[in-house]
């Protein structure tokens, strides 16, 4: 079972990925199945009268890097944009590597740099035990935080054994 090591302070525990999701494509198979299958049993609530579902994404972000070069490709510049949404990072890869006057101001071309490209994604989930807790995913590691039942800690690290394939993306999504 994979190894999910308890921080000190908050109760949460983190699981480096012996290698990062591939891309965003591996990466956001993974949240769809968790919100959409809902594989860690999570239920429904209400709270003041509000419906939640058992799984909800509270915060996304991705991050692009850029590097540019000169002619000789040697890099003479570099660039970082954040996104809160898929949509928001694919359009905005498009943008910068068609954004000419960036481009003319670094004197140089754009190359974008996926392997360098960080995603994140915090999901609040409702265990069927009735605690709330939160689980975030990064590119490189899988984080459950705010949690008093070690039952939820085993329940995310025995899904990371059969949802997240060795090679650091989604298996059987």
């Amino acid at each position: 079972m994979r190894q999910f090591t308890p921080k000190p302070g908050t109760k949460s525990a983190v699981c480096i990925l012996d290698r990062p999701f591939t891309d965003i494509g591996s990466f956001t198979a993974v949240i769809q199945d968790l919100i959409l299958k809902n594989p860690l049993g999570c239920t429904s609530y209400r709270t003041a009268g509000k419906h939640h579902p058992p799984v909800m994404k509270v915060r996304e972000r991705y991050t692009a890097k850029f590097v540019y070069e000169d002619t000789a490709k040697k890099q003479i510049g570099s660039s970082s944009e954040v996104y809160n949404s898929v949509e928001g990072y694919e359009d905005g890869i498009h943008a910068v590597m068609a954004n000419m006057a960036n481009i003319g101001a670094h004197r140089g071309r754009v190359r974008h740099i996926p392997g360098a490209d960080r995603f994140t994604v915090i999901l609040k989930c409702h265990d069927a035990g009735g605690e709330l807790f939160f689980l975030s995913l990064a590119r490189d590691r899988i984080t459950v935080a705010s949690y008093t039942d070690e039952g939820i800690r085993s329940n995310v690290a025995q899904w990371t054994d059969r949802s997240i394939a060795p090679g650091g993306g989604a298996s059987g999504v």
